[in-house]
């Protein structure tokens, strides 16, 4: 049995409640290092927490929300400037991630998108089409956001361990699929029990919890009003820092 290293590098909403660094997760086997997410203080947190930015061969993103990707247009120039990389660094997201990117970094840093250094590859990720990425399998499942963010919560399969990931999304029935036998399932859980549009409540996941199937579940993408009543949850949480072994 293989060892997968997981650890919480941003466990924040897009508000910073909490003073939390923005959504972003650190993956690490004996034959890739990924990030699932990259939000907007991802390059802050891989420096805290001791993650060297050049290591990383593969960022995987759930939807196109400035705290789920907005870290890139600050981690490629790093890249390219400051660790010198040569290797190609894949990128892997909904359809249209490419083209938000290239505009993102063009908007905070005109004409880095055209920087000499080492090459970008996209793959675009479609709907229960699972995709052979290096040594994982990722298979994306639409969930429901923000219009225009196309999310995807991601079923990712490395080693021989399966970790679940939500993104950002309202209770949908795809979740159980996606969680389904997985080692662990990270899971959003924006308010203690209110109910809103385009977000899961702690609640919610609560009374599913069997029904998920899923060993291990880690709650993340807290607002001040989840973090207000961590001890009255019964599910772990994250932190920023957090380091799990799956």
């Amino acid at each position: 049995m293989s060892t997968v290293r997981v650890q919480f590098l941003g466990s924040g909403d897009a508000f910073g409640s909490g003073g939390r660094l923005q959504t972003c997760i650190y993956v690490e086997t004996e034959s890739i290092r990924f990030l699932i997410d990259c939000g907007a203080t991802a390059l802050s947190g891989m420096k805290r927490f001791g993650v060297d930015p050049a290591a990383i061969d593969l960022i995987l993103l759930s939807h196109l929300h400035g705290d789920h990707f907005g870290g890139l247009p600050f981690l490629i120039p790093e890249l390219r400037l400051i660790s010198k990389r040569t290797r190609p660094l894949l990128i892997a997201g909904p359809e249209g991630a490419a083209d938000r990117i290239q505009a993102a970094m063009e908007n905070f840093f005109p004409g880095s998108g055209q920087m000499q250094g080492f090459p970008l590859e996209f793959i675009e990720l479609f709907d229960r089409q699972p995709a052979r990425i290096k040594s994982l399998t990722v298979t994306p499942h639409r969930v429901v956001h923000s219009p225009g963010t196309n999310p995807y919560a991601l079923r990712i399969e490395c080693a021989d361990k399966v970790i679940a990931y939500s993104g950002d999304t309202e209770w949908v029935a795809s979740l159980l699929e996606v969680a389904r036998g997985a080692d662990l399932f990270i899971c959003e859980a924006y308010y203690y029990d209110k109910k809103v549009k385009y977000h899961v409540s702690y609640q919610t996941i609560l009374a599913q919890r069997q029904a998920l199937d899923c060993r291990r579940l880690i709650v993340t993408h807290m607002s001040d009003d989840m973090l207000g009543r961590l001890a009255d949850i019964e599910v772990e949480w994250a932190e920023d820092g957090l380091e799990v072994e799956v």
